[in-house]
């Protein structure tokens, strides 16, 4: 009796969450859905950001976009001004992307280098350029275009905005990482930063852990990133491996906290108390952090 309990509830957890997902690209609306005017008027008086999701598959093809109830902070934003400047939020879908030689790079054997052809965070990237140059020629102007993402979209995010600083008015990445559990699995309370990224390399092979030290390295020799990044220590994925992202020039780091509470209010995500902190920009606690986001938005466009 007890496991056909568990089977029915897991059943209903998935219809909800398969009933939850948003599948296309399209501007979000201010009550969590699809706004009915895809077609934008006076654009050159908007403030543009452009949302990349996380992603279930690190390198390979998936139908990753942005679940509903994880888009309610970001749907708070829209319609909000600054500099009498009107908000919108656009999802972009770029889950079906995939690696050109994602076979390899995560599976059973250790990856090998060298890498063959482009990975998939790369054409993510790539995407988001030609987004940019899609909206511009539309009369949005670049400089009050924000990139911003969550997970690997965020990580992403650091990459487009080191190689591109001036390309659009700065970026806004929420709990940045893109290879794993990387905080829980290699226990780096326990081992520290250095050990764990040692154990991280020999379980998964040299091929991730040099692309992630490459990427590294190259948002941090950025002569300005433009970012304003949120971590949380908790974060089973970046967590304690996030302070890397103090070294970037320009970046400005926000520590959403260091448990459960912001601000003295206990975070819920999907109406329960949060558990996984890497959905910590899910929970409704994290609205009192758009105070910051306007801030920011506010300090970099003209």
């Amino acid at each position: 009796m007890k496991k056909i309990f568990i089977l029915l509830a897991s059943l209903l957890f998935l219809t909800n969450v398969h009933a939850d997902k948003m599948t296309k690209d399209g501007f979000l609306s201010n009550n969590v859905s699809y706004s009915k005017e895809q077609k934008i008027s006076n654009p050159e008086n908007k403030i543009l950001l452009i949302y990349n999701h996380g992603q279930s598959s690190h390198d390979g093809p998936s139908n990753d976009c942005v679940l509903k109830g994880g888009m309610k902070n970001m749907a708070s934003l829209v319609g909000q001004k600054v500099k009498d400047k009107e908000i919108l939020v656009y999802i972009f879908c770029t889950g079906k992307l995939k690696g050109d030689d994602y076979k390899r790079l995560w599976n059973k054997k250790k990856f090998k280098t060298p890498y063959k052809g482009k990975p998939k965070l790369e054409k993510r990237l790539d995407a988001n350029l030609k987004l940019i140059d899609n909206f511009t020629s539309q009369g949005f102007k670049k400089n009050q275009i924000f990139i911003t993402g969550r997970s690997c979209g965020g990580w992403m995010t650091m990459m487009l905005l080191a190689r591109h600083p001036n390309i659009v008015a700065g970026g806004i990445s929420f709990v940045p990482e893109c290879y794993g559990r990387l905080t829980k699995n290699y226990k780096v309370k326990k081992v520290g930063v250095e050990e764990a990224l040692k154990k991280f390399k020999k379980k998964d092979g040299q091929g991730p852990a040099d692309m992630r030290q490459m990427q590294i390295d190259e948002i941090i020799k950025s002569k300005n990133l433009p970012v304003l990044v949120f971590t949380h220590p908790k974060d089973p994925f970046g967590g304690l491996l996030s302070d890397w992202v103090e070294e970037a020039p320009g970046v400005e780091r926000i520590v959403v906290s260091e448990d459960n509470k912001v601000n003295g209010k206990s975070c819920k995500v999907w109406d329960n108390a949060i558990k996984d902190f890497h959905d910590i920009d899910r929970a409704d606690c994290f609205e009192y952090h758009n105070s910051t986001i306007l801030s920011f938005i506010n300090s970099k466009i003209n």
